[in-house]
C-alpha cells in the first residue's frame, strides 16, 4: 500500500514531484500557517510528515495521529520535535544537518560584520536623507580583522565560523562548548577552549551557535551580558530563547555592549518591541540558511529521509535518522 504524507509548508515543486512519485502527497502550496488543531486534522491517516522548524510535534499530537511513522524536518534544529515521545510511539525523526553549515556560517559572519561596522544604522541614516557631509567619526564602528572572536557552541557551524575568523580575518578565536574539541581539530581551526565567563569577558565579537534546550534557555542573559566589553558585539544565529531578548535590548539601549546581530528571536515571528527600538542591532527574519542552493539541499534531504523511511523499495537507510531505536517499536 502506498504511504501517505503531509508537507506542512510550501517547498520546491520538483521536491514535491519527487515525493509524489513515491507517495500520496498533501502539499501546502498556499504556504498557510496551520493551527495545531488544523495540523492534527490534516495528519489523520498520514504515514509521514515533512515539517520545518516551527511545527510542534509532541506526545499529545502523536496520540491523536496513530498512523504516523515518520517526522522529517528540513531544519537542523529539532527543539520543536519531542524526539523521546516520537521514539516511544515508534515514530522515526530526521533533521537536516551538514547541508546548511557553510551557508549559515557565512551569514553569521555577515551579521557580525554588519553589526560591528554599523551597516544598518548607517543605511537607515542615508535613506532618511540625513547624510549631508563626511566626518571623521561618522558611524565609526569596530574592527573585525585581528579582533578576538568568541564562539559559544562548537559544532559544525561554530567550527565553520572559527575557520572564517582565524584564517580569513586573522582573529584570535576562543570558544566554549560542553565538550572541548580534540586538540588536533581545535588547532586546525585556530581555536582555544576557555570557560564561558572568560569568553564573554575577553571576546570582541561573540557568536552564539548552541542548540536550544531547557538547559540553554537564556544562556546569555543579563548576568552574561554584564561580563561583556562595552565595545563588544553579540550575534545570535542559534535559536530564539538562547539569548534573553529583553535583557539584550536593555544592554544595547544603555550602551553596555556596542551592537548585536540577530537572526532568531524568542516567540518569532514576533520580535521584542524593545529590540525594534534599538538602532544598534541588525535584525533579520531567520534567514541564515536562506541561499537557494542550501534551501534546496535541505528540502531534498528531508524528502530523501521520507523515501528511505516509508518506501520499502528505496532499499537504503535514512541518512540523518535521530532515533534509530524507533524503527523497532512498530515491529
Amino acid at each position: 500500500m502506498t504511504a501517505s504524507i503531509l508537507v506542512c509548508r510550501r517547498i520546491f515543486p520538483d521536491v514535491v514531484a519527487r515525493l509524489r512519485d513515491r507517495f500520496e502527497v498533501e502539499a501546502n502550496d498556499a504556504d498557510d500557517v496551520w493551527s495545531r488543531d488544523e495540523l492534527i486534522r490534516r495528519l489523520q491517516g498520514k504515514d509521514g510528515v515533512f515539517v520545518t522548524g516551527t511545527q510542534a510535534i509532541d506526545a499529545a499530537l502523536l496520540d491523536a495521529c496513530p498512523k504516523l511513522r515518520a517526522v522529517c524536518s528540513l531544519a537542523v534544529g529539532y527543539n520543536n520535535i519531542d524526539v523521546a515521545a516520537c521514539t516511544a510511539h515508534g515514530v522515526a525523526v530526521t533533521n537536516a544537518p551538514g547541508v546548511l553549515t557553510e551557508t549559515t556560517a557565512d551569514f553569521g559572519f555577515t551579521l557580525l560584520m554588519a553589526a560591528a561596522r554599523r551597516v544598518s544604522e548607517s543605511e537607515a541614516f542615508l535613506r532618511r536623507g540625513e547624510w549631508t557631509k563626511w566626518s571623521v567619526d561618522l558611524f565609526a564602528g569596530s574592527d573585525v580583522h585581528g579582533a578576538t572572536l568568541g564562539i559559544l557552541g562548537m559544532g559544525r557551524i561554530g567550527q565553520a565560523i572559527a575557520r572564517r575568523g582565524a584564517h580569513g580575518f586573522a582573529m584570535p578565536v576562543i570558544y566554549h562548548n560542553r565538550t572541548p574539541l580534540p586538540a588536533d581539530v581545535a588547532a586546525a581551526i585556530g581555536a582555544r577552549y576557555v570557560s564561558r565567563e572568560a569568553l564573554l569577558r575577553e571576546a570582541d565579537h561573540v557568536v552564539v551557535v548552541v542548540p536550544y534546550s531547557a538547559e540553554s534557555h537564556h544562556l546569555v542573559g543579563a548576568a552574561e551580558l554584564a561580563l561583556m566589553k562595552p565595545t563588544a558585539t553579540l550575534v545570535n544565529i542559534a535559536r530564539g530563547g538562547v539569548v534573553d531578548d529583553a535583557a539584550l535590548a536593555a544592554a544595547l539601549r544603555e550602551g553596555r555592549i556596542a551592537a548585536a546581530g540577530l537572526d532568531v528571536f524568542e516567540g518569532e515571528p514576533a520580535v521584542h518591541p524593545d529590540l525594534l527600538a534599538c538602532r544598534n542591532v541588525v535584525l533579520t527574519p531567520h534567514i541564515a540558511s536562506a541561499s537557494v542552493p542550501t534551501r534546496r539541499a535541505m528540502a531534498s534531504l528531508a524528502a530523501e529521509n521520507l523515501i528511505c523511511l516509508l518506501d520499502p523499495a528505496a532499499g537504503r537507510l535514512a541518512p540523518t535518522l535521530l532515533n534509530p531505536e524507533a524503527l523497532t517499536r512498530r515491529l
